[in-house]
C-alpha cells in the first residue's frame, strides 16, 4: 500500500516542484521590485496606458474599464485610510495623534503602498487580458458610467478628506520634517576660506 502511495506522489512532485519554482522565481522577482517605487509606478501607468489604447482601439469594453475604475476607487481609499480608524474603535492598537501635545505616532495605512501597488498593476493586466474575449464586450452607453463614475469619485474623496480634516491626519509624508534652530552669527555673517 505505501508502494501505491509513493508512486502517486512522485508523478506529482516534477509539476508540483516545477510550479513551485516558477513561483519562487516569480516572488524573488517581485521582491527585488520593493525598494524601486518610482521604477514600479512607471512600469505600471505604463500597463494602463496600453490598457487605454488597447479600450480606445477597440472602442468597446467599456464595462471591464467601470469595474476598473471601481476597483481602484476602493484601492485608493484603503490606501488614504489609517490602518485603525478613529472613529470605529478609538480605544484598540495604534491611534492617530489628535493634539499638537500628543506623541507623534506615524501613519499606518491599511493598505500598503506595495500592497496598493501590487493590486493596481494586477488589476490593469486582468482587464487588460479581458479585452481579448467577445463575452465581456458588453455593450452600454459609457458616457452615462464615466458621469456616475466621477460622482462617486467626487462624493468618495470629500467623505475621505473630510474624515482627513476631522481627525487630523495626511496620509502622506514627504521625508524627514528638518527644523531650522538657531544659526550662529559667525556662520552666516562670515565666509570661510578654505
Amino acid at each position: 500500500m505505501e508502494g501505491v502511495g509513493a508512486e502517486g506522489a512522485s508523478e506529482a512532485s516534477p509539476v508540483a516542484q516545477w510550479g513551485h519554482d516558477v513561483w519562487r522565481v516569480y516572488q524573488y522577482y517581485l521582491d527585488k521590485t520593493t525598494p524601486h517605487a518610482v521604477y514600479r509606478w512607471i512600469g505600471t501607468f505604463v500597463v494602463g496606458a496600453i490598457y487605454c489604447l488597447r479600450v480606445c482601439y477597440v472602442q468597446g469594453f467599456y464595462i471591464i474599464a467601470y469595474g476598473l475604475g471601481i476597483y481602484i476607487l476602493n484601492l485608493l481609499i484603503g490606501f488614504l485610510s489609517p490602518l485603525v480608524d478613529p472613529e470605529i474603535d478609538p480605544s484598540d492598537g495604534p491611534s492617530l495623534p489628535t493634539k499638537g501635545s500628543d506623541e507623534f505616532k506615524p501613519f499606518i495605512r491599511r493598505l500598503p503602498e506595495f500592497k496598493f501597488w501590487y493590486s493596481f498593476t494586477k488589476a490593469f493586466i486582468i482587464a487588460f487580458v479581458m479585452t481579448f474575449f467577445s463575452m465581456f464586450d458588453v455593450p452600454v452607453f459609457w458616457p452615462i458610467l464615466l458621469c456616475y463614475w466621477i460622482v462617486l469619485f467626487v462624493l468618495t474623496m470629500r467623505r475621505q478628506i473630510a474624515h482627513m480634516i476631522k481627525y487630523k491626519y495626511i496620509p502622506f509624508s514627504l521625508g524627514k520634517q528638518k527644523y531650522g534652530g538657531k544659526k550662529s552669527s559667525a556662520s552666516s555673517s562670515g565666509s570661510r576660506g578654505d
